[in-house]
C-alpha cells in the first residue's frame, strides 16, 4: 500500500482527495494536516511514502514544510508532491528547488492524480519537463537563494552533460537516445549517474540545475 499524507489548509479539499484515494485499492491516507508545521510532525509520525502537499498555507507554508522534509533523515524516503491553483508561480519553483519531486494543478483528474502518487512513491517525478522549463525561464535568476546543487558540471563527462542538456530540454529517455543514438538503458544509466555525482534528488532537480548551472538557457531547444 502506499502511504499517503494530506496537506491543505482546506478541510474541503483534503476531504475531497481522502474519498479519490479512498478509491483505490493500493493507497490509504495515513493522515492530514492543515499547515506546514503540521504536515512535517506528520510526516515524522506517519513516514508518508508521498505527501500532497499545497504550497499556500498559513504559518509555515508549503515550500518551507517541503524544505524541512526533503532534508530531513528522519523523513525516511518520503516524497513531496506539491498542489496548487497555479501551474506558473515563484511557489512552486521555490518549492521544485526544496526537492518537491513534482507538482499537479488542483483541477487534476482522479485518475491522473492517482497515477502521479503511483509515479513519485516509486521515487520518479511526475513534472512535465516542458512545463518545468517555463518555470525556470521565468523564475531562474531571480532569486538570491543558493544553488540546487553547488557541485560543478565538471563532475560530469561530456557525453553526460550532453545528456542533462536534453532532460533540461524537454526530452524523454526514449527522445533522447533517438538523438544521441544510444539505447535507452544506456540514457538511464547516464541519467542515473548525473544523477548520483551531482547530489541531486531526481529529473526535476537535474532540470532546475541544468537552468542554474548555465547549461541551458532560456530560449534553447
Amino acid at each position: 500500500m502506499i502511504r499517503v499524507l494530506l496537506a491543505d489548509d482546506q478541510a474541503l479539499v483534503r476531504t475531497g482527495f481522502r474519498m479519490i484515494l479512498d478509491n483505490a485499492d493500493d493507497m490509504t491516507v495515513v493522515g492530514e494536516a492543515a499547515d506546514g508545521e503540521q504536515a512535517v510532525a506528520a510526516v515524522l509520525e506517519h513516514r508518508p511514502d508521498v505527501v500532497l502537499m499545497d504550497v499556500r498555507m498559513p504559518d509555515v507554508d508549503g515550500v518551507e514544510a517541503t524544505r524541512r522534509i526533503c532534508k530531513s533523515a528522519d523523513a525516511g524516503q518520503t516524497h513531496v508532491l506539491i498542489l496548487t491553483t497555479f501551474d506558473l508561480d515563484e511557489y512552486v519553483y521555490a518549492a521544485l528547488r526544496a526537492g518537491a519531486s513534482g507538482f499537479l494543478l488542483k483541477d487534476t483528474l482522479a485518475a491522473d492524480l492517482l497515477s502521479a502518487i503511483r509515479v513519485v512513491a516509486r521515487g520518479d517525478s511526475v513534472v512535465a519537463p516542458t512545463v518545468t522549463r517555463r518555470l525556470l525561464e521565468r523564475y531562474v535568476g531571480s532569486g538570491s537563494a543558493a544553488p540546487v546543487s553547488g557541485l560543478s558540471l565538471d563532475a560530469l563527462t561530456e557525453r553526460e552533460r550532453e545528456v542533462l542538456g536534453l532532460i533540461a530540454l524537454g526530452l524523454t529517455n526514449t527522445e533522447i537516445a533517438g538523438r544521441l543514438f544510444l539505447s535507452e538503458g544506456t540514457v538511464k544509466t547516464h541519467v542515473h549517474r548525473i544523477l548520483s555525482k551531482l547530489e541531486l534528488r531526481d529529473r526535476v532537480q537535474a532540470v532546475v540545475y541544468a537552468y542554474e548551472s548555465g547549461l541551458v538557457r532560456a530560449g534553447m531547444s
